[in-house]
């Protein structure tokens, strides 16, 4: 009887978290709307992901000289996360590009793939807006996956600043994390049962998606940031990724802050933050 019930459990939560492994990994489409109209210089733009697929998004002309920005947004989310971003940059002189990842957005595409095709659309997007450039420094910004993608594309070694926000170290890592979240400690005994579903799912393995392994290759300089009490990417795991980067770097670690967008979060601080980093490294 008990070998039944055990049975029994394994089959009904393998089939719970096949299910949730269904919905972590389809698309996300959503609709972003026109562009804003108390904006000015800024243009609807769309070119193609070296995986292929073709991307939206809006570049935002300063033509100060200063360079520009890349914006990255997190997972299942859109452009729209990264709007205020781009305004204050735009209004700081730079030129700034933001798009939707491929399936998220008004990007098509079948799956989230949680970084590694996504990091095919930062290289496309990074030579998109570096070709428009009269001054062809680039930084990127990225947000949770839009970090974990920077860091496993090329772009690692060609932009002059990059800034992580919220990045998990390994999908492992991240899947074990939120298992904990919602399950307690029991959690990391099913994140197996997530992890093995990549490969069959996604046609690759956890083990290309370690954003962890590649922040030691980044050539520019790096800021982290990480929230004090963020469960979803700890702040132990921010600051193992911060151990591994070369200088020059630094962390900021954002008081009673757990997994949020930390622009809405702090308002002017960030921006102040965001501009004197890009200041002092941007040449």
């Amino acid at each position: 009887m008990k070998k039944k019930i055990l049975l029994s459990f394994f089959i009904v939560s393998f089939s719970i978290l096949y299910f949730i492994g269904a919905l972590l990994t389809d698309a996300h489409p959503t609709k972003v709307g026109a562009i804003p109209t108390d904006m000015q210089n800024i243009r609807a733009v769309s070119f193609v992901s070296k995986s292929g697929a073709t991307l939206k998004g809006w570049m935002l002309e300063a033509k100060q000289g200063k360079g520009g920005v890349l914006l990255l947004h997190g997972v299942r989310s859109n452009r729209l996360q990264m709007l205020n971003r781009a305004k204050f940059l735009q209004k700081e002189g730079y030129d700034v590009l933001l798009f939707d990842f491929q399936a998220h957005g008004e990007s098509k595409a079948e799956h989230i793939t949680f970084g590694h095709l996504e990091s095919l659309d930062v290289e496309a997007a990074y030579d998109y807006l570096e070709d428009r450039l009269c001054n062809p420094t680039v930084a990127v910004i990225g947000v949770s996956m839009g970090g974990a993608s920077a860091l496993l594309s090329n772009v690692k070694i060609k932009a002059q600043v990059m800034i992580l926000e919220l990045v998990y170290p390994s999908i492992e890592q991240a899947i074990d994390d939120r298992m904990q979240i919602y399950l307690g400690s029991i959690g990391e005994y099913f994140s197996p049962l997530l992890t093995l579903q990549l490969k069959p799912r996604l046609g690759f393995g956890i083990d290309k998606l370690r954003p962890i392994d590649e922040v030691s290759k980044v050539t520019g300089a790096v800021l982290l940031i990480a929230g004090e009490k963020d469960v979803h990417t700890t702040l132990k795991e921010s600051k193992e990724m911060f151990e591994k980067a070369h200088e020059p770097k630094e962390l900021w670690v954002v008081k009673r802050a757990k997994h949020v967008d930390f622009d809405k979060f702090l308002g002017k601080e960030y921006e102040d933050k965001i501009l004197d980093f890009l200041d002092e490294y941007m040449e």
